[in-house]
């Protein structure tokens, strides 16, 4: 059971990552006081509270895409100056990290308007983490009410269904995306759905502590 968790926690990961990191129509000139910046906005061993947490800084697929069939939201005006990604495990609670830097707020507010409020990407987002996952079964994608961090917060939980050598499990992927001045922040954990709630809860208190360190 824990080799198929795992393998899924995997696939949504890089799922996620595409989708939060959607830089491959966006210029991407990199300065190094914005990749600083973006290296304190992203989750380190101290924003996490105890447990058995491993992992760290990844490094973030600046090359990923987000677009679907029916989906293409312009980025070609758009200017990525920093970019960073940590990655951490802690006993089958899988939660990743990512923090973009853009060049102005408002190249922030167009990208917000384009690819999370815009007509499609909802549905964007789930076809895409669904067909990452493999043999799963689908049951439920839906948006969920999240602490006000910022100004701009969106979340969405999908749940699947997992065939084991021992059973079914249920896992929930939580997908949270933060716009604050020059700084785009996603959130991705997966987990066992029985414990949700309380990873959500996680999720909370690690967004409360990027968005107090970003740009």
């Amino acid at each position: 059971m824990r080799a198929a968790v795992i393998a899924l926690l995997v696939a949504v990961m890089a799922a996620g990552a595409a989708y939060a990191a959607d830089i491959s129509k966006e210029q991407v000139h990199l300065t190094k006081a914005d990749q600083a910046a973006a290296k304190r906005a992203v989750a380190v061993r101290s924003d996490l509270g105890s447990g058995t947490w491993a992992g760290g800084f990844a490094e973030p697929d600046l090359s990923a895409s987000a677009a679907c069939a029916d989906f293409r939201p312009k980025q070609n005006d758009l200017v990525v100056t920093g970019a960073a990604e940590t990655d951490w495990t802690d006993q089958g609670l899988q939660l990743d990290t990512q923090a973009a830097i853009l060049k102005t707020p408002a190249m922030v507010a167009a990208d917000w308007r384009r690819t999370i409020l815009a007509h499609g990407a909802v549905p964007c987002l789930r076809s895409r983490l669904l067909k990452s996952l493999g043999k799963v079964t689908f049951v439920s994608f839906r948006r969920v009410e999240f602490a006000p961090v910022a100004t701009n917060v969106q979340a969405f939980v999908m749940l699947v269904d997992v065939k084991t050598n021992t059973g079914k499990v249920r896992v929930a992927v939580e997908f949270v995306a933060v716009a604050q001045r020059r700084t785009e922040l996603t959130i991705v954990s997966v987990v066992q759905n029985a414990v949700q709630k309380v990873v959500g809860q996680i999720d909370v208190q690690v967004a409360t502590a990027l968005v107090a360190r970003a740009t």
